[in-house]
């Protein structure tokens, strides 16, 4: 008997279905790496997008209230929000730059006289550059010998103020669109979610409102929250580095406060900072070390009452994420990614618990 051609043609079919689903896990990595490619590359367009999406899901709710209760329309209290926002962004900068600079340019002359003298540091410093001269001296010797001495290259670069010109410039560029769009998405952003929302089934219509609310919520309560404590933790900062005496104590109590939005490597740089600070403009050891101790302490006491709750119960993400997380958007992109990875890390947290599939990845990546 002859076998039927869809007998015949059975087993290729099946050969092929296995092909391919062999490689559909390269080509899932394929298109992750086309992703953070393209995040990459394409930052300073992905980046005021992403910028306006959180800062619109943060101060939606704002808006739908002020409409709601006190019928305000959404154009004239997105614009009072925006400008808002902007003022704030323009007063932090103000009050930071100043004595920043100033101080900047008085720590030379601090560091100088904190290395100059018969101290330990500045003999250390001379033993090592004694070291450095008799290593020099003897690579000269073999040099003599009839070696051709090496060639030194200079490369022609921008100087350092063009390229601080050049960031800037972007910066100030990528924040004026990331505010034009979070205008935008606080008067129309809702209407956009529901038009979206009617081309989907109605199980999945749900999901997506839902994760957008949740996602507003957590974002808004999240910042809400980590505002009050770290406006806390920046005006004690400053009440401390005042009574030690330190300049400019309002500027280190703001950086302090704004440090501590990043988690980990935000305490870790106020610490840095104020050590230095010390070391310069104190005279006594145990004076050096009486600011940055005392932000230890206050930031271990803060952090044992309301970090758990803002990490633990409101975000339930390991902390070797939140730590990865933040390397890997500050690596993407910069010291801003670094200050998103948070917030951005909330949103994700939001998605992989609200769609079933993504749920184990979830399960997997929280505490």
């Amino acid at each position: 008997m002859e076998e039927s051609p869809q007998t015949e043609n059975a087993p290729q079919s099946e050969q092929e279905g296995s092909v391919f689903a062999g490689l559909s896990t390269p080509i899932y990595g394929l298109f992750a790496l086309g992703v953070l490619y393209t995040l990459y590359i394409a930052h300073q367009i992905i980046l005021p997008i992403v910028l306006a999406v959180l800062a619109s899901l943060f101060l939606s709710p704002f808006v739908q209230r002020a409409y709601l209760k006190f019928r305000i329309p959404k154009a004239v209290s997105s614009l009072f929000l925006v400008l808002l926002v902007l003022v704030g962004i323009v007063g932090v900068g103000a009050a930071v730059a100043t004595p920043a600079l100033e101080w900047a340019q008085k720590a030379p002359q601090g560091i100088s006289r904190l290395l100059v003298g018969d101290s330990q540091i500045k003999r250390q410093i001379d033993k090592v550059n004694r070291s450095a001269e008799q290593v020099e001296k003897s690579v000269e010797g073999l040099s003599d010998s009839g070696e051709e001495k090496p060639k030194t290259v200079v490369l022609a670069t921008d100087s350092w103020r063009s390229q601080m010109v050049s960031k800037v410039r972007d910066g100030v560029a990528g924040l004026a669109l990331a505010l034009a769009l979070t205008y935008f998405l606080l008067v129309s952003g809702d209407r956009l979610i529901r038009n979206f929302a009617r081309q989907l089934p109605a199980s999945q219509r749900r999901r997506v409102l839902r994760i957008t609310h949740y996602s507003q919520r957590e974002i808004a309560q999240y910042l809400a929250v980590l505002g009050v404590s770290n406006t806390s933790v920046g005006v004690l900062t400053a009440l401390i580095c005042w009574a030690i005496g330190l300049p400019d104590p309002a500027m280190w109590g703001l950086v302090a406060g704004l440090a501590r939005f990043i988690p980990y490597l935000g305490n870790m740089l106020t610490i840095a900072l104020l050590a230095l600070v010390s070391a310069v403009t104190l005279d006594t050891l145990w004076m050096m070390a009486l600011a940055p101790l005392s932000f230890i302490l206050l930031t271990t006491i803060v952090g044992f009452f309301l970090e758990p709750w803002i990490h633990g119960f409101r975000m339930a993400i390991n902390p070797v994420i939140i730590f990865i997380s933040i390397f890997f958007w500050g690596w993407l992109w910069g010291p801003v990614g670094v200050l998103l990875a948070v917030p951005l890390m909330t949103v994700i947290q939001v998605v992989l618990k609200q769609i079933p599939k993504l749920r184990p990845v979830y399960k997997v990546i929280a505490r």
